[in-house]
């Protein structure tokens, strides 16, 4: 029997109202599950809150899905969810969202980078009025200097040219309330960037700094190209600075061509210097097709991310559900996020 029962005898602990819900995105993380499960569980009991774990199966080509399985039917607290197919981190989170019941919601990776330590003084911060509780990296232990140099680059140029303010270095470890849930669950689009989509509420927001972990177990699957490719996602969805910085280049190339041309006239009818035609030639068609290619280019990927909202396909598609305590017939009801409920939380404890 899980531990957080015994802590309350006599209580049916699949009925309780959940006061908070650990979303889990998932991907060939079948080392890590039972390490994650015992640290993150031991630290919950501690809190005494009725929790459940929402953990979402993203796909997975390993024996995660079945450890996941085997996880819901002996721990009440665990809600798993399986995803037809690998949709990607960001659908992920969504999913697990959504199917989260809690007054707030943590979200945390699998592999304890993110130490569940930590999750008290999240709490605490929420008890204090904070709507969102962003958690900011202080240090990235166990990643390349490359990496730490190219992220710390990439949120501050997310930052400069984004139409909302996104907290720097901070990933997807953050609680939110369910005012903060409800409000992220309302955004219909497709095309996903949840740390942008997190700082766009504007809900009121706290930030705490903490030291990243290494990864308990297992290898980390964002590749370079991965990242690069997210990184684009970002700025595309929330800045049109690119389309904007495509045009400024037109003008600068359009000005730098008529200003060659009357250099060039000049020089033929005045100072009556033959026009040495082919290599200027050749220079200004590979110039202007460059930028020619890459302007297209750009507008190609917003068109794109139109074509794909306008289809309004679901962001994911669920294979199975398994939800917290189904076994003993228990209901997910959403606990009530009023003033009211909070104080009575707060009287509890």
């Amino acid at each position: 029997m899980n531990a957080l029962v015994e802590k309350w005898p006599g209580d049916s602990y699949a009925s309780r109202p959940v006061e908070l819900s650990v979303v889990i995105p998932m991907y060939n993380e079948h080392q890590v599950i039972e390490i994650m499960h015992a640290r993150l569980t031991s630290e919950l009991v501690r809190l005494r809150v009725a929790y459940e774990l929402v953990l979402v199966d993203d796909g997975s080509r390993d024996g995660t899905p079945r450890m996941l399985a085997d996880l819901a039917a002996r721990d009440l607290a665990v809600t798993a969810v399986f995803l037809s197919r690998n949709f990607g981190k960001e659908a992920a989170l969504t999913a697990g969202l959504e199917h989260a019941c809690g007054a707030a919601v943590i979200i945390m990776d699998a592999d304890l980078q993110d130490p569940p330590e930590l999750i008290p003084q999240m709490m605490q911060a929420w008890k204090a009025g904070a709507e969102v509780v962003c958690m900011r990296r202080r240090s990235r232990a166990g990643e390349s200097w490359l990496k730490r140099f190219s992220a710390h680059g990439f949120y501050r140029l997310l930052n400069a040219i984004s139409d909302v303010d996104i907290p720097p270095d901070t990933g997807d470890f953050r609680l939110l309330s369910r005012k903060a849930v409800d409000a992220l669950l309302q955004l219909n689009e497709r095309n996903r960037y949840m740390k942008g989509l997190f700082a766009w509420i504007g809900l009121p927001t706290t930030v705490i700094e903490y030291d990243r972990m290494p990864r308990v177990a297992g290898a980390t699957k964002w590749d370079y190209l991965s990242l690069f490719s997210l990184a684009f996602q970002g700025i595309t969805s929330f800045s049109i600075a690119p389309l904007r910085l495509a045009m400024a280049t037109g003008l600068v190339t359009a000005l730098f061509g008529v200003l060659f041309t009357l250099w060039v006239v000049v020089k033929a009818l005045v100072l009556g210097d033959p026009v040495q035609g082919y290599p200027s030639l050749i220079s200004m068609i590979a110039i202007l097709g460059g930028v020619q290619l890459l302007s297209i280019g750009l507008v190609g990927e917003y068109i794109g991310k139109t074509y794909y909202e306008t289809k309004r396909r679901p962001v994911y598609i669920v294979r199975d559900a398994i939800r917290r305590g189904e076994a003993a017939n228990g209901l997910c009801s959403k606990f009530d996020w009023s003033a009211a409920s909070k104080d009575r939380y707060a009287a509890a404890e």
